[in-house]
């Protein structure tokens, strides 16, 4: 491995906080390999050994049953997976394949139970990351269960915009029936959905979306701090709108389990 992908994986909060030697040996196993766009990493059922660290590129987390198929995430870098699966030793719930080229690194799953035992700041690492995926999980199920699909688009689109520096106009990070898929929606009703929020002042030219007016579709969207990671537009006297800033990760998936 090269000492700049080294220190791209040590930078990790996972791997920040633990000795040297601790990170040697969980580095000393590793392979760092490139793959190509549509490849299988790992399929939901299999025995995991690895933790997947992604370092380039972009992987899709998927589910599947009784002949139905749902992307649950939309990983980019620096992002780990299937955590949970590795501390537990257990299969995997979920299969893992790149959308496009991509640069990761596997760690060895023994290694890393080995080193939990042994360097108790590591274990609280990794207590801390399985946290923050178990709350994110939580704001997933609220966002699904509590709104419909009109709502969950609009916060979506809220969402996308403020990490694309809120000027209102932005790409849309994945195809549409990605983005259905994500939202919990077929197809065809995110396409009506998209209609629907025309009235809104939202207009989807390709990828491109432009909205005119913010303020009208966060009252449709009523965004909630326990399960968006933005606030809402308020109306100044001016008329124009401002918005208080909350803190959003620097990628919207740090680890999945």
């Amino acid at each position: 491995m090269r000492d700049i992908d080294l220190e791209r994986v040590r930078a990790l909060p996972l791997f920040r906080g633990c000795s040297d030697e601790t990170f040697r040996t969980l580095t000393a196993g590793a392979f760092l390999q490139r793959f190509p766009a549509g490849t299988t990493l790992l399929l939901e059922g299999d025995q995991v050994d690895f933790l997947y660290v992604l370092l380039d590129g972009i992987v899709e987390l998927q589910g599947t049953w009784n002949d139905r198929e749902t992307t649950l995430s939309i990983l980019r870098p620096v992002s780990t997976f299937i955590l949970a699966a590795v501390v537990l030793d257990a299969d995997g719930l979920m299969s893992a394949r790149t959308v496009e080229r991509s640069q990761i690194l596997m760690l060895s799953g023994p290694a890393i139970r080995r080193v939990m035992v042994e360097d108790a700041g590591f274990a609280v690492a990794v207590a801390q990351e399985m946290a923050g995926c178990y709350r994110g999980l939580v704001r997933s199920l609220k966002n699904q269960k509590l709104r419909g699909g009109l709502e969950r688009l609009a916060n979506y689109l809220i969402t996308q915009n403020l990490r694309q520096g809120g000027l209102n106009t932005f790409n849309l990070p994945h195809d549409k029936r990605t983005l259905a898929s994500l939202l919990g929606m077929t197809p065809e009703n995110l396409s009506r959905s998209l209609a629907a929020l025309v009235d809104y002042g939202v207009e989807v030219h390709g990828p491109t979306v432009t909205i005119s007016r913010p303020a009208a579709l966060e009252r449709l969207a009523k965004p909630d701090p326990l399960i968006d990671n933005h606030q809402p537009v308020t109306d100044t006297p001016t008329g124009k709108a401002q918005r208080e800033r909350w803190p959003l990760p620097d990628h919207p998936v740090r680890t999945a389990g």
